[in-house]
């Protein structure tokens, strides 16, 4: 039996990871669950999962959250202090890190500094401090384990071979609801276009992501570090599917993809049940039905985001931290009205190129520098 916490809960990876829960009581048992502000939603999972401990990580809230509403059986608790207590009980064997953005570095890193295994949905957090981060798992003998659907079937794959067999890794990408458009047909797309995802339901900031493609381009970034790849070893091609999560290329020329239906519950139940298998709630592949696989390579003039991922998994150092502050902050602008949709790169490349650059910085540093980052695109025009 594993006992997880799960970050993020009322998200939608956190959503889906309650549903392998509930279906492998067996295996699995919730010990705790975080949330932001949306501590109604939080509190109705509650009372249908009976968690030891509830967080809701906006500590303004507490006096303002309705104890009432959580089941009678779970403590709640706030803040910081309240993810701290969360990631480094010892009734906490997996971490499920699923808050989205930089804010979830801090759940993650506790958890590791305690040498537990981390189900890791949240990318952020690698590339943000992805040199800082696998240090100190090695050091602790903690796990990550990956939980979005390109590095899991990443992950499977290089099961076929050793490491220094691997030839490369190539992550797919759905090319978004904007695959085919040109640079200019791009210019005036609103936010309720980019949010029309064709193949995944996901949370407005991985969606717009998605759309502009900087998801893949931070996830280049997260599959250098987690999986110890040089940056000449990842490449990108867009699968409209989503059926080919990713592939790895040996050196005889043998390819190893994973495949199945885009369903987040089969990667999530992956990474809480590893090394083991089971039977699971996510969608099958019928195998009855014919259907196509498409591929093709990215269009890296429409979708400059792409760029930044290669260039910052060369560089390394703090770019990822900038890389990633930037975007969150411009995404932010798009959906609020006051940036266009093409602005979103150029205003990361814009703040990237301006930082200045520390091939080896500390953790602190890596947070100033993100806070700087998002003060320079609120000023950005």
């Amino acid at each position: 039996m594993k006992r997880v916490a799960v970050l993020g809960s009322t998200g939608s990876i956190g959503t889906n990871c309650l549903q392998v829960l509930d279906a492998l009581p067996e295996r699995l048992s919730l010990s705790g669950i975080t949330a932001h502000r949306r501590w109604r939603e939080l509190a109705e999972q509650t009372q249908s999962t009976h968690p030891r401990w509830a967080v809701v990580t906006d500590e303004s809230l507490s006096h303002g959250v309705d104890r009432a509403a959580f089941s009678s059986k779970t403590e709640i608790l706030f803040g910081e202090s309240g993810i701290e207590r969360l990631c480094s009980s010892p009734e906490v064997d997996v971490v499920v890190s699923a808050i989205v953005g930089a804010a979830g570095l801090r759940g993650t890193w506790v958890a590791l500094e305690c040498g537990k295994t981390v189900a890791i949905a949240n990318k952020e957090t690698l590339v943000v401090a992805g040199s800082l981060v696998m240090e100190l798992a090695k050091r602790t003998n903690a796990t990550l384990l990956p939980v979005d659907s390109e590095h899991s079937a990443i992950f499977q794959a290089l099961q076929a071979g050793r490491a220094s067999e691997v030839k490369r890794v190539v992550l797919t990408s759905s090319g978004g609801p904007f695959r085919g458009r040109t640079l200019a047909q791009l210019r005036d797309v609103t936010p309720s276009e980019a949010l029309a995802h064709p193949t995944w339901n996901m949370g407005p900031k991985i969606t717009i992501d998605s759309a502009t493609m900087m998801n893949k381009a931070l996830e280049v970034v997260e599959a250098k570090w987690l999986f110890g790849l040089r940056d000449d070893q990842i490449d990108v091609v867009v699968h409209p599917q989503s059926v080919v999560h990713s592939f790895v290329e040996f050196v005889d020329g043998s390819v190893i993809a994973q495949l199945s239906p885009p369903d987040m519950r089969l990667p999530i139940q992956y990474a809480l049940t590893f090394p083991d298998r089971c039977e699971s709630i996510a969608s099958k592949l019928d195998w009855k039905k014919s259907f196509d696989l498409h591929f093709e390579p990215p269009d890296l003039e429409a979708f400059p985001a792409l760029r930044l991922g290669f260039e910052v998994a060369s560089r390394g150092g703090t770019c990822g931290a900038v890389l990633n502050a930037a975007n969150e902050a411009a995404v932010e602008r798009f959906l609020a009205g006051s940036l266009r949709f093409c602005d979103i790169p150029r205003a990361c490349r814009a703040v990237l190129d301006q930082h200045q650059f520390d091939a080896s910085p500390s953790l602190s540093e890596l947070l100033r520098l993100d806070r700087e980052a998002r003060q320079e695109i609120a000023r950005w025009t």
